[in-house]
């Protein structure tokens, strides 16, 4: 290389190099409004024995309908009814799906595009031969002071019972919104039930009668402490924009089969492993979207001045980041289509050679790609071509991104920054389903927030053993959904 043109690159470089420093003094959090509100008038403890006696109510749905059990549903609607009488004297409610409930809580001006709050009531069951493994029974909603023990207490009774105390206290309050307020509570959320979902229904109401909501929120991220020694010490509210897409396929090889006696060299299974190592080895593309760089810009923000030298050059160092995270599942799943390898069936007995092995795929599909996508990627990659490939009912497609310049968005980060100035507000992908994707036709802001602080660990009992939600959180939860209602329904 010339000398010239060799000491004028390292020139260059010293001098970006020097820049660093400044550029990651300057690299601060946006000034947002951290006035904190006016304390809100919460009802503790009728929202504690509320979601106590909630949980006991073991309202569990069935994909099939004619298989779920609605009397649990029935109860749960009295005792809807029963607890929250305000709101069952001034709103209309709408039965639909037989399970599902539409509040409308009308407002003062119709001309504007309504809100929606969803909930679902239904939850998961108990895994057989788990229910000793619990502290307290899972649906015995025992409040023991600190937490409040049982199914549906972090999914999403919670979330649920939260929307229901904030809308009576507001109408005990004499509060009415301006907008059109829709509670839309599904039956069937956790059974991915498309036939017969509950959401569906509703929404295809809203379609019937023409009405175009300006946004919805349901369940989605908490908030998390986010604390590393010297580094970080912070809240992050994730608000999900969008969330990602499911489907199972089967994979099959055909074979002669036989005795066990006068094996071949390789067996169906056999030659199903290899395509096992095919699907495994050629993962999707990973790539870092625009909202998951919103996020790390968020956090890198936040974190010490010597850490956010490195923060501070997230673009540059974008490649490396992509690679990283792909060594780290968690991490991965948000940055592609995951691929899982989860179950496998061959012989109906030990001594004889299966004619045909199946394996079942699982994808949770990232936003961009679909269902025919997974299927050209399995072709593409698997080199025996003899396979079947048949893609499973209850499959749906990913969601749409939601902007996070919207009116609803930064209604949230304001009221997220406004409870508590330690909090960071960013845009996630949200892992799981939720009812909100449903809402499609009908919305362009879909948001996905459950106002709850819980660390990881908690989370972890989700759909587990032993769930449960702090007794602390609950008061702030409710405060939440009163300013989210009063600000969001107000103009």
């Amino acid at each position: 290389m010339n000398p010239k043109i060799k000491y004028s690159m390292l020139t260059a470089l010293a001098a970006a190099l020097a820049t660093v420093p400044v550029k990651a003094l300057l690299y601060k959090p946006e000034k947002v409004n951290g006035t904190p509100f006016p304390e809100e008038n919460v009802d503790l403890e009728r929202y504690r024995k509320n979601l106590s006696d909630a949980i006991k109510i073991k309202t569990i749905a069935e994909k099939d309908p004619e298989l779920t059990n609605w009397a649990p549903f029935e109860e749960f609607h009295t005792f809807l009814k029963e607890r929250y009488p305000l709101i069952h004297e001034k709103l209309e409610l709408t039965v639909l799906a037989k399970g599902s409930l539409l509040y409308r809580w009308k407002g003062t001006d119709s001309s504007l595009d309504p809100i929606a709050l969803l909930s679902h009531q239904d939850v998961v069951p108990i895994s057989e031969g788990t229910e000793n493994d619990w502290i307290n029974p899972p649906f015995s909603g025992f409040d023991d002071g600190e937490f409040i023990w049982g199914r549906g207490a972090l999914d999403m009774k919670n979330h649920l019972i939260a929307v229901m105390e904030s809308v009576e206290t507001l109408l005990q309050e004499g509060f009415t919104p301006v907008r059109d307020v829709y509670i839309c509570l599904g039956h069937n959320e956790e059974v991915m039930s498309s036939d017969s979902s509950g959401a569906i229904v509703m929404c295809n109401y809203f379609l019937e009668k023409g009405i175009k909501l300006d946004c919805v929120i349901d369940e989605g991220g908490a908030i998390l402490p986010v604390n590393v020694k010297g580094v970080i010490n912070k809240n992050l509210a994730g608000i999900g924009v969008a969330e990602k897409g499911y489907v199972d396929v089967e994979v099959a090889v055909n074979a002669k089969g036989g005795h066990s006696s006068q094996a071949p060299n390789h067996t169906a299974l056999g030659h199903l492993a290899d395509v096992i190592k095919d699907i495994e080895n050629n993962q999707f593309k990973a790539s870092l979207s625009p909202m998951m760089m919103e996020l790390f810009d968020k956090i890198g923000r936040n974190v010490s001045y010597p850490a956010r030298l490195i923060t501070c050059n997230i673009k540059l160092l974008k490649p490396l980041l992509t690679k990283v995270m792909t060594f780290i599942p968690p991490a991965a799943s948000m940055i592609r289509t995951t691929t899982g390898v989860t179950m496998a069936s061959g012989s109906p007995a030990p001594n004889v050679l299966p004619q045909r092995a199946t394996i079942n795929v699982n994808f949770r599909t990232y936003p961009g790609q679909t269902v025919d996508d997974v299927v050209a990627h399995l072709r593409k990659v698997i080199k025996n071509k003899n396979v079947e490939i048949n893609v499973k009912p209850g499959w749906k497609n990913p969601s749409k991104f939601s902007p996070t310049d919207s009116r609803c968005f930064k209604a949230l980060e304001e009221i997220c920054y406004r409870m508590n100035n330690d909090t960071i507000v960013a845009p996630y992908l949200v892992m799981g389903g939720t009812d909100a994707c449903h809402y499609e036709p009908v919305c362009d802001n879909i948001y996905r927030y459950s106002p709850f602080m819980v660390d990881t660990a908690l989370l972890l009992t989700t759909h587990g053993t032993n769930e449960r939600i702090p007794v602390a959180t609950l008061k702030d939860g409710v405060a939440f959904f009163k300013r989210y209602i009063k600000i969001v329904s107000a103009e």
